[in-house]
């Protein structure tokens, strides 16, 4: 077993704790060729022995109805938010789901992973939680860059914004409870930012991730970071131009 896997496992004191993956999709076509690819990835890297806190798996959709693929991969059907609210952003449906899904649904495990449809694991993924959530650092998420901006929601007696992680909300693995508290504020954060004009022009696509890293850091809670928990392409190709 690898050394990181090794410390990993560790960190629970020897005990097996899974996780449930979870990742919001949409019923477009890409969006389901991409979750079918993601869970037989899955399916194969939580069969081997080094996967065994690999948990329980489902693909929250956010189409407000069931599609072709229910039957194929576990699914829990949430409503997306009403219409042009998202303001053709899609993604702002994200945090959404999430409030829904961790409301409604039955979730065995203590601990979710919270992936995306287009993830696909490479190696069997142990439980990265110490006694803080596991995240992957963003390059491009420079909350020390958009002070002026984040202040709108982060205010100065909230600390400093280094407060603020470089981080998405995907890959995070998080207790249940804790991420129940966060996925409200995630969700408002996001719903704000895109009204405001200034946040929007700054964030663009990053828009919702930001939000994800403010709502965390407004509930007094910081991430372990982890760059071995994703390989990120796109870091490799600049890193090597």
């Amino acid at each position: 077993m690898p050394e990181w896997m090794r410390v990993a496992g560790s960190a629970g004191g020897g005990q097996r704790r899974p996780f449930h993956v979870a990742l919001t999709a949409t019923d477009a076509a890409y969006s389901r060729w991409q979750c079918r690819v993601m869970y037989y990835w899955y399916k194969r890297m939580q069969a081997r022995p080094e996967g065994a806190e690999m948990g329980g798996f489902t693909r929250v959709l956010h189409s407000g109805k069931p599609d072709n693929l229910m039957d194929e991969i576990p699914t829990f059907v949430v409503d997306p938010l009403p219409a042009g609210k998202d303001h053709g952003y899609v993604v702002l449906n994200r945090p959404w789901a999430f409030v829904q899904w961790l409301q409604k649904a039955k979730i065995e495990e203590e601990y979710i992973l919270m992936a995306e449809p287009d993830h696909i694991f490479v190696k069997p993924l142990p439980n990265l939680v110490r006694d803080d959530p596991a995240a992957f650092p963003f390059f491009y998420i420079t909350p020390s860059e958009h002070e002026n901006i984040l202040r709108k929601y982060y205010p100065k007696e909230r600390g400093p914004v280094t407060s603020i992680d470089p981080i998405g909300n995907s890959p995070v693995i998080i207790k249940k409870t804790l991420l129940g508290k966060i996925a409200p504020t995630w969700m408002n954060v996001s719903l704000r930012m895109k009204e405001d004009r200034e946040t929007d022009k700054a964030f663009g696509w990053v828009l919702e991730m930001y939000a994800y890293a403010v709502a965390s850091a407004l509930h007094g809670v910081q991430h372990i970071l982890r760059k071995d928990f994703m390989i990120q392409v796109l870091y490799l190709f600049i890193l090597f131009l």
